[in-house]
């Protein structure tokens, strides 16, 4: 059994591996890198740089946002060569960037028909004890739907006025 999982262990690491090492075409040119080992350089005792180096050193990668405070720190340093910041801006250009829609205008979930609290009314004033209809303005004043068989049976009685 330890066989196995170990087994499955190295080879899900080699895939792993093989993936990340197909992505780049040149393994050895790793810009980021190198720009945050020259701005450590400059700056060492920046919490922020030695953070990303760690983070990047760790998962391999950095976010969008973290890029482009490693860019902002690294154009502020005249040493650094610009074709290295052209190539960590177009990384930058090259992530995906998350975008929030608007949120939609707030619309009531039940609007109130005029009509079913004028036929409940004209119903309460003839009988003003009617228990259906005297349940059926409370669920209305509540902004409550009326469901389509209470709206017949409201119908109904109106009706039965006339």
């Amino acid at each position: 059994m330890k066989i196995i999982k170990y087994t499955a262990v190295c080879s899900f690491a080699y895939f792993h591996n093989f993936l990340m090492s197909m992505n780049r075409i040149k393994p050895d040119v790793d810009v980021i890198s190198d720009l945050l080992k020259a701005v450590l350089e400059v700056q060492p005792d920046s919490t922020f740089t030695q953070s990303l180096l760690h983070q990047y050193q760790e998962r391999g990668g950095l976010s969008k946002k973290q890029l482009q405070g490693l860019y902002g720190k690294a154009s502020k340093i005249s040493t650094i060569s610009p074709g290295k910041l052209a190539t960590l801006e177009a990384i930058i250009l090259k992530k995906h960037t998350k975008e929030k829609s608007a949120l939609p205008e707030n619309t009531p979930l039940y609007t109130k028909d005029p009509s079913h609290g004028q036929t409940i009314e004209v119903i309460l004033i003839k009988y003003p004890q009617h228990k259906r209809v005297l349940f059926f303005r409370s669920k209305y004043e509540n902004n409550e739907p009326l469901t389509p068989a209470e709206i017949t049976e409201l119908q109904k009685f109106y009706k039965m006025l006339k």
